[in-house]
């Protein structure tokens, strides 16, 4: 979706060709896959951050094109509020320069962004969902303007017929309707990207959905919505629900969601993208000269447009990437569970975890998913999201365990593991899992945090919910530029 796309009206031609040319891609997607033409040889990692835009005092900043305009760094980027940024990163091995160059690339950045944007009134804030958004902050004047993301709005509502409703049970309730999609713009995430050869694609893909629930528990950072406390990672259920085309009629019918954890373990990369042409009609139905077929034909690699513009309206929690890069195709997997922050340091931790784990799953000669149903799968991700590190999770051999207990005893071996096989000394692992470790030991993560400081600046200033939360994040972002694990964050 990173496409950019013009302003038009969709005719039902369109979207026969459109059919007729994903079909196309497919085959020749296929074909590509049985003549092993990927790159594979120098398998690279890569980061994309969210971020919030807040004024000083700590409300939502609707400058999202003027902090980008002083940023003036390609690497920065609209999304798809006007209170959002995102930053991508150049993709690199895992081992360059160490975990600690990396991160410091990224603190480089983040801190240049911010002085530029400090300078015309604005501030940059990495968290799952900005703490002090109201519902009235996403109404459709929040989307940006731009024609991509007016596009999606206008298809998704054409899909739907109706207004979205968005209904969470949490610690509060909630229970809203939007007009528009700018309540997705809520959602500020980290991604991380694995290149993969097609070979071990299915592997890495099964391990990373196999994780994913594990993921958030340990890094819920998104506990309030629109001044509710709801899950610890109310990003999940909210993303789930503001970007869905089915009315009610059409989930009683079983359609999928658009926002879809899947289905099954797969076999190959080519089970994903073969779902997406198999399961969903095209929200931008837009075509490309280029015939796929006959580019393989003059020895030449196609881009695949379409078919990677229709996987891109398609957010599967970890997406399947094809890009061509000078010539040459590669994979890669997006994960895309995680929230955005809290620093730098939770961030490293939290890829480092992520990369040794599904390398150490992926390469298990009986693999874990072989023992595990893929909905139990499932049912780990949304028992985190709701519950974060007081989630019980199911793992073959140990039943349904406390996600510390789980994490301190089976999993982070496994992590130190996978990174040292990937060439990261001991030096260097410690320091990023010891993070991980001491977060299930202090039984603290971002969500927690939140959720009780709010709750002792209610209870010893006799505050409304609003001015806590905006105190709250306040703190937040003092102790986000000092970069220390969120876990040793005091609750003042």
């Amino acid at each position: 979706m990173g496409r950019d796309v013009p302003a038009r009206v969709f005719t039902r031609e369109d979207r026969r060709r459109y059919r007729q040319k994903m079909h196309r891609s497919l085959d020749a997607f296929a074909q590509m896959l049985r003549e092993e033409r990927f790159e594979s040889e120098r398998p690279l990692v890569g980061l994309e951050i969210e971020l919030s835009l807040v004024d000083g005092d700590t409300e939502p900043a609707m400058r999202g094109a003027e902090v980008l305009e002083a940023i003036a760094d390609p690497a920065w980027s609209s999304e798809l509020g006007r209170f959002n940024l995102e930053i991508n990163l150049p993709p690199r091995q895992l081992t360059t320069g160490g975990p600690g160059a990396w991160e410091q690339d990224v603190r480089d950045a983040l801190n240049h962004a911010e002085e530029r944007a400090a300078a015309i009134g604005a501030h940059l804030i990495t968290v799952g969902i900005l703490p002090t958004l109201r519902q009235s902050d996403v109404g459709e004047e929040a989307l940006v303007d731009h024609p991509r993301y007016r596009l999606l709005n206008e298809q998704i509502f054409q899909a739907r017929g109706e207004d979205l409703r968005i209904s969470i049970d949490g610690i509060d309730r909630l229970r809203c309707y939007a007009d528009t999609i700018t309540p997705e713009a809520a959602c500020t995430s980290t991604q991380f990207h694995l290149q993969v050869s097609p070979d071990r694609f299915a592997a890495y893909w099964n391990a990373a959905q196999l994780i994913a629930g594990v993921q958030v528990a340990l890094a819920a950072n998104s506990p309030y919505l629109f001044g509710r406390e709801l899950w610890r990672e109310t990003r999940i259920p909210l993303f789930e629900q503001a970007t869905d085309t089915r009315a009610v009629e059409l989930k009683a019918q079983g359609v999928r969601p658009r926002v879809w954890f899947g289905e099954r373990w797969i076999t190959s990369v080519f089970d994903l993208f073969e779902e997406n042409v198999r399961y969903f009609p095209a929200l931008l139905p837009l075509t490309d000269p280029e015939d796929p077929q006959e580019a393989l034909e003059g020895g030449d690699i196609p881009e695949l447009p379409e078919l990677t513009l229709h996987n891109g309206t398609i957010y599967r929690w970890n997406r399947p990437v094809y890009a061509v890069v000078h010539g040459t195709p590669h994979l890669r997997i997006e994960n895309r569970v995680l929230p955005s922050g809290p620093t730098m340091a939770d961030t490293s931790a939290n890829g480092a975890f992520y990369y040794g784990l599904v390398r150490a799953l992926a390469e298990e000669e009986r693999p874990v998913w072989t023992r595990m149903s893929f909905s139990a799968a499932e049912d780990n991700l949304h028992a985190a999201a709701r519950h974060g590190l007081d989630a019980r999770l199911y793992w073959p051999g140990v039943g349904e365990v406390p996600a510390p207990e789980l994490v301190l005893r089976r999993l982070l071996p496994l992590a130190h593991a996978g990174l040292e096989r990937s060439g990261l000394d001991e030096a260097w692992r410690e320091p990023l899992l010891g993070i991980i470790e001491q977060r299930c030991v202090a039984h603290r993560n971002g969500a927690l945090w939140q959720a009780e400081t709010v709750r002792r600046i209610e209870e010893t200033s006799h505050r409304d919910r609003h001015e806590a939360l905006r105190r709250m994040t306040a703190q937040y972002m003092e102790y986000m530029h000092l970069n220390a694990p969120v876990h040793t964050w005091p609750v003042d």
